[in-house]
């Protein structure tokens, strides 16, 4: 843990799947290569809804691409979902690109829904450390997709922490207080360099509507009711309030501020989630941000 620890540093980056499904392999490969030369200390990504049905590419194969593309960044799953695998699958693609690049993969786990998703999770995860193999004992770290207490109690129990989505500054202070002592806290920050409110603030708007709304079922909403976010925060377009607390915009300063703030906060690593149309204007705005952040 301690030489994961080391490699993280304070800032990483954290790509959409959807963006690296649109992207040839050369071009990721450049990219991931110039991410590494900005000195980040990671890169992460999760795994696309469709992958289940179109043939995406699934976690383990684009994580262990980010690997062989680089060669120091520590490589994260977020998250691999446990709908999409059995645990046995899971403990196998975890710890063959344990062992291919040591002290260079964090797995992430989540996806969990339905009822008594916390239940399900546990039974997942005992499911995986009963799992038999013929592989070689590998150590990595797992982090696990939690939001609230109960979650953050199970993390405690079973992973070596947590990697929350799309959460407010104060979620990465509550998540602190909650987690025990030691336990790695890896906040996604998703960003927009713009200096124009309302483009910025369109920007995650639009994220968010997608999909037909289903936010507003979700429990990232119950979550954020009880972060103290009401009805007029949550419904039809969001509420400023809303929007400034989950997403960093503005100019090179101001994003690397609510950055660092993280860090105070109690985060061990921050993971940078740029707006962009593709991958190479991704890392573009990355580059903008390095001098801030990574000398």
């Amino acid at each position: 843990m301690d030489e994961i620890r080391r490699r993280l540093g304070p800032f990483g980056v954290w790509i959409a799947p959807d963006t690296l499904l649109r992207t040839p392999v050369p071009v990721q490969r450049a990219q991931f290569a110039r991410i590494e030369g900005l000195g980040y200390g990671s890169l992460w990504s999760g795994e696309p809804p469709a992958v289940s049905s179109a043939g995406g590419r699934e976690a383990f194969s684009q994580h262990g691409l980010m690997l062989a593309a680089t060669e120091r960044l520590v490589v994260g799953t977020g998250i691999a979902n446990i709908g999409m695998r059995d645990p046995v699958a899971m403990r196998g693609g975890a710890a063959t690109l344990a062992e291919a690049y040591p002290g260079r993969f964090i797995l992430g786990l989540g996806g969990q829904s339905g009822e008594r998703p916390l239940k399900r999770l546990r039974e997942y995860l005992d499911a995986m450390d009963a799992a038999t193999s013929i592989l070689p004992e590998v150590d990595y770290p797992r982090v696990l997709a939690a939001l609230g207490p109960k979650a953050h109690e199970l993390a405690g129990e079973r992973a070596d922490g947590v990697h929350p989505f799309l959460q407010p500054l104060e979620h990465t202070a509550l998540a602190r207080k909650a987690l025990r002592p030691g336990a790695l806290l890896v906040p996604h920050q998703i960003l927009t360099l713009d200096t124009d409110p309302d483009r910025a603030r369109g920007r995650l708007r639009a994220m968010l509507s997608a999909g037909g709304g289903a936010m507003a079922e979700s429990p990232y909403t119950r979550h954020y009711r009880r972060l103290g976010y009401g009805d007029d925060d949550l419904g039809g377009d969001r509420s400023d309030r809303f929007v400034d607390a989950v997403l960093a915009w503005g100019d090179e300063a101001a994003v690397a501020d609510r950055l660092r703030a993280h860090l105070a906060a109690g985060a061990d690593h921050v993971l940078l989630h740029p707006f962009a149309p593709d991958l190479p204007a991704a890392v573009d705005q990355l580059e903008r941000l390095a001098p801030r952040l990574t000398g």
